[in-house]
């Protein structure tokens, strides 16, 4: 389809909802954005905060959250519930007609119980599909969507699934319809040459070059599994992503561009 209309797709993550400030300075910048646009949040450090509040502890597995029943309706109860609602009341308030979802809501995003024969995380969902042709009619009537990290298996079952994975997954199916940019909003300024020095940020990043970067070592651990999601979501029509601290939604700092 030529000359689609943009779409920006954007992620925040526990640094900005942890923090009243950061999330009142960001949601000015996002309802800045013109154009269509969709926010994806998570909110796991408040999640584990309510958990222990009602005695149940959270338990991870080399960094992911093994999600039980008792964890399940902590996780549905903060991220569908307090932090959606809170979101989108905020954007309300600065004229963007904000929508909060799940993915259970209009079968928005349908997902699938993680098989894992050495590992059992629980009620941990993998996105299958995505309605885009609704989510493009909720776009184009200029609402706001707002999705939190739950999605649903199509038979009664709420699932926790990766925040990441879901602003993904929405900007890739979203792709058919609109000219996509997806912004990753985290604690750095981007990605890094030297963990230490926040202005060693790759301003921009193609496969080729990190390939280089991660067989000399200068790219690896947890940024790994975050820079194959994005170049899989390129591969798969996303447009450009972006990574870095929420100010870049505004270009307001540097950050790390990441284009096919």
């Amino acid at each position: 389809m030529a000359n689609k209309p943009g779409l920006t797709v954007v992620k925040i993550g526990g640094n900005v909802i942890d923090d009243e400030a950061a999330l009142k300075a960001f949601t000015v910048d996002f309802a800045a954005i013109k154009g269509y646009k969709i926010l994806v949040h998570g909110g796991g450090k408040i999640a584990t905060k309510t958990a222990e509040g009602l005695g149940i502890t959270a338990v991870f597995h080399e960094g992911r959250r093994i999600t039980d029943k008792p964890m399940l309706d902590v996780a549905v109860m903060t991220y569908a519930g307090g932090i959606n609602k809170n979101i989108t009341a905020k954007l309300q308030a600065l004229g963007n007609n904000a929508m909060g979802f799940t993915g259970a809501d209009g079968n928005l995003i349908l997902s699938e119980k993680r098989q894992n024969a050495a590992v059992d995380f629980g009620f941990v969902g993998d996105v299958v599909a995505v309605a885009d042709e609704l989510l493009k009619t909720l776009l184009l009537q200029n609402i706001v969507p707002v999705f939190c990290a739950i999605t649903h298996d199509g038979n009664g079952q709420l699932l926790n699934t990766n925040a990441d994975t879901i602003a993904a997954e929405l900007a890739v199916a979203c792709s058919a319809h609109f000219d996509v940019k997806l912004l990753y909003c985290f604690e750095k300024k981007g990605v890094l040459t030297d963990v230490e020095n926040e202005d060693s940020v790759i301003k921009n990043l193609t496969f080729e070059t990190y390939r280089e970067l991660r067989a000399q070592g200068t790219i690896h651990s947890g940024m790994l599994p975050k820079l194959e999601n994005c170049f899989n979501a390129l591969n798969r029509g996303v447009n450009a992503i972006g990574i870095g601290s929420p100010d870049m939604i505004q270009g307001k700092s540097v950050y790390t561009l990441i284009t096919p």
